[in-house]
Formats: C-alpha cells, structure tokens, sequence
C-alpha cells in the first residue's frame, strides 16, 4: 500500500474538520499535527471570517517597498520615453536630472526594468557570433582612432539627394560632426574634416571604409589624395577590408541612431 501523500492545504482543511467535529481540544489537534497554538487559532480564525479560502497561503511580499522608485519619476520616465521613442535608459537618466534631485534618481537599470514592464523596450536580435574578422580597430583610448563615412544618400524635399558626412571617436564614440553635403568628393569632406580638427585636435589614426573620397581598392594602399593629406598632417588612414563594413561597427551602429532621428522624414533642403 502507498504512502498517503498530502499538500499544506489539505492539512488545514483536516485540521478544520476534526476542530468543527468537537471531539479534540485544541491541544491534542495541535500535538496530533505538529502545530503551535498561535498557528491553530490563526487559522480558526481566518476559516470563521473567510472560510475555506481564508486557509490559503497568502503572498509574504510586501505591499510597498522602501527601495521603490517615486511613482512620479516613474511616471516622468514613461514620459520622458514617449516624447523621445529611440532613447535608452542612460540618455533619459541625464534629463532626470532637470527635475528631480541626483539622491532621488534611480540606476540606468532601474530605468531600463522600469521601460520594460510598461513594455516600451523593443527587446534586439541576437546576432549569431561569427568568427573575427581581421583588421580589428579597437581603441583603447580616445582621439586614437577617429572613424569616418558618408551615411547613405537619401532624397529630401527639394527632390536632391542629402550626403551626410560623419566623423566620430571610435573608443567615446562622440560624433563631432554630422554634415549634410549634395555630393560626396574631396573638397568637402576636407573642408569639413580641418574645421574639425582645428576645434578638437588631431587623432593617431582615421578609419574608414573603401569609397571615394576616402579611399580606392584600385589605388596602392588603396590611398587617394585624401589619404595623403592625412599622412601630410601626421595621420595614419586606416581601412576595412573591402565588403566588410562590421569592422567599423561601432560608426554604422551610429548611423542607424542618427537616421532613426533626424530623417524620418528628411527637410525640404540643407538649409533647415
């Protein structure tokens, strides 16, 4: 014959039974199932003001917290969030600033679990790994490395196409220019690129990928006259490897952000 198994529940419920029947003391049904008598009229207790539901087990967590965010500045997250769609925890912590104090604001993470379960994280693809590919660019400190690109055309309002230049710091990833231009050559990107470098210093090396005028696959060390203006200036051009642009992920990461908020949808002109 098998052991009789029995849950918590069905204890209480035995427990009841044997106590409405009137045959037991208190004592003896608490000795009979290993109970306190604190316990015993606990649940007598619950059984005569809620009956059989009073016996279940209710939740030990409490009701508030001491370490819970201010409803208000959840609320101004959630707010914070909606007027700015493709912002992370870490951009809306820094407006918290603005309206309450540094003590009351809670962590990037709070924030980021916060925007979650109001559902307002759209959750990434996981990328299946691959091996490295080489070169591999990874600064380990800034103005290092400086990459650059022209961000794809895209047509404006005026129906001309936009040619966004842009120039940024591989380990900071602080962008210091976004220029909109009509075409992509030479004189404009220097241009750009000594305006640049007179407000924020030289870097060690510039990183970018094969098109004119940065570089050229046809052209040894695929260098163009642009790339000997760096060299003049004591600037090491350095490339990805042709069809590889995940090399200079960080800089087409940017692009996408950049995109997502400044052109959808794109001006009339280049003058707005």
């Amino acid at each position: 014959m098998p052991w009789k198994e029995t849950t918590i529940m069905e204890e209480k419920i035995e427990f009841i039974c044997e106590w409405n029947s009137g045959k037991y003391t208190i004592t003896e049904l608490c000795k009979g199932f290993g109970i306190s008598r604190t316990t015993a009229y606990r649940m007598i207790q619950r059984y005569e003001k809620l009956g059989i539901e009073g016996l279940r087990m209710k939740a030990k967590a409490p009701i508030n917290h001491p370490n819970r965010t201010n409803i208000e500045i959840e609320k101004r997250i959630l707010c914070l969030k909606e007027k700015h769609k493709h912002w992370g925890a870490k951009k809306i912590k820094v407006l918290l600033f603005n309206d309450f104090p540094e003590i009351q604001i809670p962590s990037v993470v709070t924030i980021h679990n916060i925007l979650s379960r109001n559902g307002m994280v759209c959750p990434q693809k996981r990328l299946r790994r691959v091996k490295p590919l080489y070169p591999i660019f990874d600064p380990k400190d800034c103005n290092e490395v400086w990459s650059a690109d022209y961000k794809g055309k895209f047509l404006m309002g005026n129906k001309k196409y936009c040619h966004p230049l842009t120039i940024a710091d591989s380990k900071s990833r602080f962008l210091f220019t976004a220029k909109a231009h009509y075409k992509e050559n030479y004189k404009s990107v220097k241009e750009e690129f000594t305006r640049v470098f007179r407000k924020f210093g030289l870097p060690k090396q510039v990183h970018t990928d094969n098109g004119i005028p940065f570089g050229s696959v046809s052209a040894i060390q695929r260098f163009t006259t642009l790339s000997y203006w760096f060299i003049d200036l004591g600037i090491l051009p350095v490339f990805s490897d042709p069809a590889h642009p995940e090399q200079n992920g960080r800089h087409e990461r940017m692009h996408r952000d950049l995109k997502a908020a400044c052109a959808a949808p794109s001006a009339y002109d280049l003058r707005v």
